[in-house]
């Protein structure tokens, strides 16, 4: 490629090419395959455009090598969008290197209006009738009848075919034997005469001779048709030089001619280009490329010209070579003629000659830039350490935040990534691919701009799973390396574009399209074509003198060497430090890239050679800085034309005031790509121009800098450098910045806002918002209010042409239209932010005004602040505006606070500016922003709390309550002094509104909102605050039922809360809530009263409302099923207990409650129940409960008693309840006993049976229990019949000892509980034994039963005692016939007494001191008479007989001795 400093132009792609869908068919061939090659194979990627009608539709046909077989055809006009889709077309055999797409007037009406001519390798030419490319969407195969076959062999025998040409009708072939053939497919039958034409030098001799003189003639190399006056001509370029002429509408030869001798001789003539003739011109320019022997390397074009004679009879001659031209570093891809311009196409790049000579002071030959070199360098691929340059020059911009410098850099990679020029479709997914990121076409077609961000991103922090803070910029590296290549495999040049119509060139890539621009003036002293500068500075820098050019010359060459110095990297992180958070100021960052320039930390290597770099560099800018000192003599000259060019670099001002409006097609893609590519050379430019003002000021006296040299710079260039990059980046950001996607919740207003009318181009927004290709300046350029001068011609631009667009686009975005008297950018930046905000572009509102607001702040510092306040009210209202939305659709709580305090922060600063009223009345309507209406001689108090409520509403409407509150609060400092401006303020403001009433609106805002925060307390403060007594109560009505809603209505109950005047009113809405509230509600609302009537010491009220809490659950129990019912019963437990306790705290004579009266008193005046029950049959309901009047301590614990019962009960899914209190009913002993539940069954006897009232109860439930320690007959029954399946033995054995387990649990009762009562009742064993016996005369009693008869006197005095005494186990033992245990038991004691010790026998003597029962002995001696006397039991009776005659003998024989004593005792 030529050098950096003859580049004259650059490429700019076509948005939409690179994403293109393809509709695939196939052609169905008759002919059968055939291995032999008849034509040229497709060795190189191929493609042409066929331009077709006026206006003109371009048609851009491809072959790609690897594929040879398809060809894509893409069909675009240049004053409509680039099509998304594409046709391509699949042959059975591959095809040669050319295809030709022309109209066929006739076809037009049946829908075919296109025809396209392709060859296979195997000699079949193919006609294809085509249509709409959309129309190939639902077919895989084209259809027979639009498909024309023709063998070529089979009609002529060429040998082989050598070179393919074609138009209009028309098909041509050149073979390897010279000859030539013309075939009219697709316009006359194959069998019709004049359908082949055969091109010879002499048609009238025979067919002998023919065939005679083509021995005589190379084969030809290429074949040219050109329309030239009206006249179709052929040029036929054979292997020898030979150019023939030929006329295809006669089929005459018009000229042969051969090439130079002297240039020519052993060369081989391999390619033709030709170019077009103007109407005042006869000349057409040629081109021929040819080898000049097999041992020289490289090529060679010459030049030559057809001379047209247009006399009586046109004669043809070609002038000698006037101009050859060496190529010999790479290969030529494709050559285009003009009448005077040549363009060169080669693997390295576009070189553009002059072929009429230099021209516009422009050399003969000049570069164009293509995109392989400008991707690299923005992806920092152009050197070995660009990358690692980069991420040394983050670490010392950003060295406190170094874990921070990764997503930096990751950020400038991204956005290089996604810059217009260097984004592109197929090859980014290919990249992807690379890395393991596998999409299918609907998904990755699907994904939006933010979604691919996300997508890269994973992908490097999945690759940099390294915990060193190098590891993404490698990652970086190998991500972009890869990208560098598959855009050199999958996006490289293979054709050019000519349009003669108008000059315009472009670059046709294998996927995707381009156009060729000049450069801007200011490009190309960015580039470093100084040699330009004469011409530049004479138009538009205004340099007055040669001495100005040259200082200007060495200003450009200091900041050249500054750039190289500190890297590449530079301006990309200056760039990126407008989006840091926190925020860099360009001072800091400047600061930090001369620390660089002084210790050249950014390199890799940091050695003696690093050193000797920084050395060098900084003597050579010292000399250069000295020299340009000692030309100008004075730094004030400097300053001065540094000052002329920064100007230069201001975005111009065009007067316009065209009604253009602009539409979505290649045109505005064009000049959108444009404008970034030259606002990002102002850029750097402004920013090289910094560091060298800041390098120069910094080196002061050591350049002979005066102090007000220093001042100067910073007063008067500085403020101006940083506008015109603020200017600059703001441009460049709306250039390269893609749309952000309607959000879902907005999907509506944004489908409002974009489809303003019903064209399509409107409609077809919704698609691309969001996408990677789709800009900000795309909404700029396209809103309906917008117009200024673009691309008007319905043809591609020329490469000069792009540059006026810019200007009126640049001067619109800063300057606006003439009519729009913008007097600063910064009123400018209102309206586009007003722009870009009502089509939901909140970052790039942000990042605008952001901007903006940090300048106007300096522009503060720096001047007036009254010259700034219009516009900064207007900047600060929709910062605010926006944020609030951001805030309003963010998910991260963090970001989302940060947010709205910054919305906040920019509301309160815009209230507060002068005359801010009169600025945001101005506002559009069309911003979907609330319209700000208010009169304007109010005062600025009034204005203050006009905005303030407008804010709240603005914060409400998004569900903020934190800021909406703050603004509530200052509009309520505000009403005091607003309300007392009488002469300056209307009540009318107020709707009508008394202050009170005003102050309570806005009190009850606050309590709204700090209700909405969880400020419980807040929200009470504002409750009390509340002048407005009905808006007061109100809010505590709404304040009580949010706190029972969301759990935390304990709150009214710690005694945090100063009930000033409202206790009343909080315990009457607590009541008129526990009233109407359900049972299951959590907590409970009686609770709550009575936690917070024990607050208040009101312990009778707490009782009161436990109570009727106790009274509702007993309500609710009875509709309940078994489980939920004991819930119930237990929390009326617990309430009772609570009723209890509240009343033992007040005094005995007090303790008593009205539960009637206190339900009767719960109303609300204001509020409906909600079942409505009519005031009559609501008393009936109330006295039905039978509840007394009163109700004191013992009856609350009599109701407590039984409604343990009757939880016990729920417990053992018994249904039981009661009425009445006095007493328990019937049934419920039997039930508890039942229920084995005899803890609870004591109590309730305990509690309400007294004396042999009490005694009768306690007698029934022993035997009730002792009937349960022995089971009956019928139940024993009834569990042998259940064994009846074959595991009897099994299952018997488990019922035994259940019941067994069951039957001592009973015994163990029976034990427990008869020691515990039978003080109460002490012949409740006599019972409890009569009962078994009664139950199971063979029943062994158990022993600690019998222990209790027998412990009486411990028998020492015989049987005598208490009611449970030896005697009545012994008559029980008599009366139910066991014998043998009431002689034991006799024969126990009468042993006990007479084996008495000597101690106890005189006590023994004593009158009465021994009992025996002796009618029962009596009894027992009959009995077992009787049984002797029956046969029964003889032998058994009579020992037991035998052995109490015995005792009892013994007995009576001590009782007289005792007797005799006694009495002698008593004589003496």
């Amino acid at each position: 490629m030529a050098a950096r400093s003859s580049l004259v132009g650059m490429e700019v792609p076509i948005i939409g090419s690179d994403s293109v869908k393809w509709f695939n068919v196939s052609v169905p061939s008759t002919t059968p395959p055939s291995p032999d090659l008849f034509a040229p194979p497709t060795t190189e990627d191929a493609s042409s455009c066929c331009i077709i009608g006026d206006p003109p539709t371009y048609f851009i046909w491809r072959i790609n090598k690897s594929c040879p077989n398809v060809l894509e055809i893409v069909e675009f006009c240049s004053f409509a969008e680039f099509p998304r889709v594409g046709l391509r077309i699949e042959f059975a055999s591959a095809l040669s290197p050319y295809a030709y797409i022309w109209r066929n007037e006739a076809s037009i009406a049946s829908g075919n209006q296109y025809m396209l001519y392709a060859l296979t390798v195997t000699g079949v030419a193919y006609l294809i009738r085509l249509t709409d490319i959309s129309n190939y969407g639902v077919c895989s195969v084209l259809p027979p009848n639009e498909v024309v076959e023709l063998n070529i062999t089979s009609y002529c025998d060429y040998g082989a075919i050598t070179a393919i040409t074609a138009t209009t009708g028309c098909l041509v072939v050149g073979g390897q034997d010279g000859s030539v053939g013309c075939f009219r497919l697709g316009m006359l039958d194959f069998n019709a005469p004049g359908f082949l034409h055969e091109l010879r030098d002499d048609s009238s001799f025979g067919r002998l001779w023919s065939l005679m003189s083509r021995k005589s003639v190379a084969s030809v190399k290429d074949l040219v048709c050109l329309k030239i006056h009206g006249r179709k001509l052929l040029f036929v370029l054979h292997l020898d030089g030979v150019l023939r002429v030929w006329d295809l509408l006669s089929c005459s030869k018009l000229l042969s001619y051969t090439m130079n001798t002297s240039t020519s001789e052993g060369a081989r003539f391999a390619r033709l280009w030709a170019g077009e003739t103007t109407n005042d011109t006869n000349l057409v320019p040629l081109a021929v490329l040819r080898k000049p022997n097999s041992e020289v390397a490289g090529e060679m074009i010459s030049l030559y010209y057809l001379h047209l004679n247009l006399g009586g009879k046109t004669n043809f001659s070609i002038e000698p070579s006037t101009m050859n031209i060496s190529i010999e570093e790479s290969a030529i891809i494709d050559v285009k003629l003009s009448s005077n311009k040549m363009w060169i196409l080669k693997e390295d790049g576009l070189i553009l000659h002059n072929i009429l000579g230099p021209s516009e002071g422009r050399e003969f030959e000049q570069c164009f830039g293509l995109q392989e070199s400008f991707v690299a360098e923005q992806l920092f691929q152009s050197s070995e350490h660009a990358a690692d340059d980069l991420f040394w020059l983050a670490h010392s911009l950003y060295p406190s935040a170094k874990e921070q410098i990764a997503s930096r850099v990751s950020s400038i990679f991204l956005r290089m990534l996604f810059l217009p020029d260097v984004y592109h479709n197929s090859v980014l997914r290919a990249t992807l691919q690379d890395h393991n990121k596998h999409f299918t076409d609907s998904e990755f077609h699907s994904l939006t701009a933010d979604a691919m961000r996300r997508e890269i991103i994973s992908l490097i922090e999945h690759e940099g799973v390294s915990r060193s803070s190098l590891s993404p910029i490698y990652c970086w590296k190998n991500f972009c390396l890869h990208y560098i290549d598959n855009w050199c495999n999958k996006n490289g040049p293979c054709g050019l574009l000519y349009d003669s119509s108008t000059g315009a060139i472009g670059l046709i890539r294998k996927s995707s399209v381009s156009l060729l621009r000049r450069l801007e003036d200011i490009e190309l002293l960015a580039f470093g074509c100084f040699d330009e500068l004469g011409e530049v500075a004479s138009s538009r820098i205004n340099l007055s003198s040669n001495l100005e050019r040259e200082l200007l010359f060495e200003v450009l060459r200091c900041t050249t060497s500054l750039s190289q110095q500190i890297g590449k990297g530079a301006p990309a992180l200056f760039y990126q430090s407008f989006f840091s958070q926190p925020s860099i100021s360009p001072e800091e960052v400047v600061g930090s890239f001369l620390k660089v320039l002084e210790t050249r930390c950014t390199s890799w290597d940091k050695g003696v050679g690093d050193h000797k770099i920084l050395r060098k560099f900084s003597t050579e800018i010292f000399l250069s800085l000295h020299g340009l000192y000692q030309k100008a003599e004075t730094w004030d000259r400097v300053v001065d034309v540094i000052l002329k060019y920064l100007n230069f670099l201001v975005p111009q001002k065009i007067e316009n005031k065209s009604d253009y409006k602009a539409v979505l097609d290649i045109r505005t893609g064009i000049t959108v790509q444009v404008t970034s590519q030259v606002a990002k050379v102002m850029f750097e430019s402004a920013l090289d121009i910094l560091l060298l003002l800041s390098y120069m000021m910094k080196l002061g006296g050591q350049i002979n800098m005066l102090p007000e040299d220093v001042s100067r710079v910073q007063l008067e260039l500085f403020p101006l450098i940083q506008e015109i990059i603020t200017e600059w980046h703001i441009i460049h950001f709306f250039g390269t910045t893609p749309c952000e996607s309607p959000t879902m919740e907005d999907f509506s207003s944004q489908l409002s806002s974009l489809q303003i009318d019903s064209s399509t181009n409107r409609r077809s927004w919704n698609d691309k918002l969001g996408k990677c290709d789709f800009t900000l300046a795309f909404i700029l350029l396209l809103d309906h209010q917008n117009s200024f001068e673009g691309v008007v011609s319905r043809h591609l631009p020329n490469p000069s042409s792009l540059i006026a667009p810019v200007h009126n686009f640049t001067s619109w975005i800063v300057w606006g239209r003439s009519e729009d008297e913008s007097s600063s950018f910064s009123t400018r930046s209102s309206i586009l932010a007003l722009i870009l905000l009502k089509h939901g572009q909140l970052d790039a509102v942000e990042h605008l005004l952001t901007m903006v607001n940090q300048n106007l702040l300096k522009e503060k510092i720096s001047s007036s602040i009254q010259g700034v306040n219009n516009e900064w009210c207007t900047l600060l209202h929709l910062l605010g505006c926006c944020l609030l939305a951001q805030a309003h659709r963010q998910a991260p709580q963090t970001s989302t606070k940060k947010k709205i305090n910054e919305a906040i922060s920019c509301f309160f600063r815009a209230a507060s500016l002068h005359e801010a009223s009169k600025s945001l009345q101005n506002l559009s309507c069309e911003s979907g922003l609330p319209h700000i209406s208010f009169p304007d001689q109010a005062s600025p108090g009034a204005w203050k709390l006009h905005y303030y409520q407008w804010a709240m509403q603005i914060f409400e409407q998004y569900n903020m309550s934190a800021g909406a509150c703050q603004f509530a609060l200052a509009a309520l400092e505000q009403v005091d002094e607003v309300l007392g401006l009488k002469d300056t303020y209307s009540g009318t403001d107020f709707l009508n509104e008394s202050p009170i009433t005003a102050k309570g609106r806005l009190w009850a805002n606050v309590f709204k909102f700090t209700l909405d925060l969880n400020y419980y307390h807040d929200a009470y403060c504002a409750i009390i605050s509340n002048p407005d007594e009905e808006s007061k109560y109100i809010c505590l009505r709404r304040f009580i039922i949010v706190l029972y809603e969301r759990g935390a209505i304990k709150i009214l109950c710690d005694g945090q809360l100063p009930f000033i005047g409202l206790t009343e009113k909080v315990e009457q809405e607590l009541a008129w809530k526990a009233e109407r509230s359900d049972v299951s509600i959590k907590p409970n609302p009686y609770k709550l009263l009575y936690a917070f009537e024990m607050h208040q010491h009101n312990w009778r009220k707490a009782a009161s409302y436990m109570y009727l809490h106790s009274a509702q659950l007993k309500s609710e129990a009875a509709l309940k099923d078994s489980q939920l019912r004991s819930l119930a019963l237990q929390e009326r437990l617990n309430c009772l207990s609570a009723t209890i306790n509240a009343l033992h705290l007040v005094r005995p004579s007090s303790a008593w409650i009205n539960p009637l009266l206190e339900g009767k008193s719960i109303q609300s005046p204001s509020k409906k129940a909600r079942i409505n029950i009519p005031e009559q049959e609501a008393d009936d309901h109330l006295l039905s409960r039978k509840l007394d009047s009163c109700m004191d301590i013992e009856k609350l614990e009599n109701e407590f008693v039984l409604a343990s019962a009757e939880y016990l009960l729920s417990l053992a899914n018994v249904r039981w309840t009661f009425s009445g209190i006095d007493k328990p009913p019937p049934n419920l002993v039997e039930l508890l006993v039942h229920s084995n539940l005899y803890d609870m069954v004591f109590t309730v006897i305990l509690k309400f049976f007294k004396g042999s009232a009490l005694k009768r109860e306690l007698e029934r439930i022993f035997i009730a229990m002792s009937l349960k320690c022995c089971p009956s007959r019928e139940n024993s029954k009834k569990h042998a019949l259940l064994l009846t399946s074959s595991k009897d033995e099994v299952l018997h054995d488990s019922v035994d000892i259940t019941h067994q387990s069951k039957g001592n649990d009973q015994w163990e009762a029976l034990e427990q509980y008869i020691e515990k009562y039978k003080c109460f009742h002490p012949r409740l064993p006599v019972i409890v034994a009569e009962t078994l016996l009664c139950a199971d005369r063979l029943i062994e009693l158990p022993l600690w039963l019998v222990q209790m008869f027998k412990g009486t006197l411990n028998g020492r005095w015989g049987m005598a005692g208490s009611e449970s005494s030896s005697a009545s186990l012994f008559q029980l033992y008599v009366d139910y016939g066991r014998y043998p245990e009431a002689t034991n038991l006799l024969l126990h004691y009468i042993e006990s007494v007479s084996s008495l010790r000597p101690a106890d026998v005189i006590r023994r003597k004593k009158t009465c001191a021994v009992w025996f029962p002796y009618t029962t002995i009596e009894r027992l001696w009959c009995k077992l008479g009787d049984m002797i006397n029956s046969g029964h039991m003889v032998d058994q009776c009579e020992k037991l007989r035998n052995l109490l005659h015995t005792v009892l003998l013994k007995h009576f024989k001590q009782l007289k001795v005792d007797s005799d004593d006694v009495m002698s005792s008593a004589t003496s």
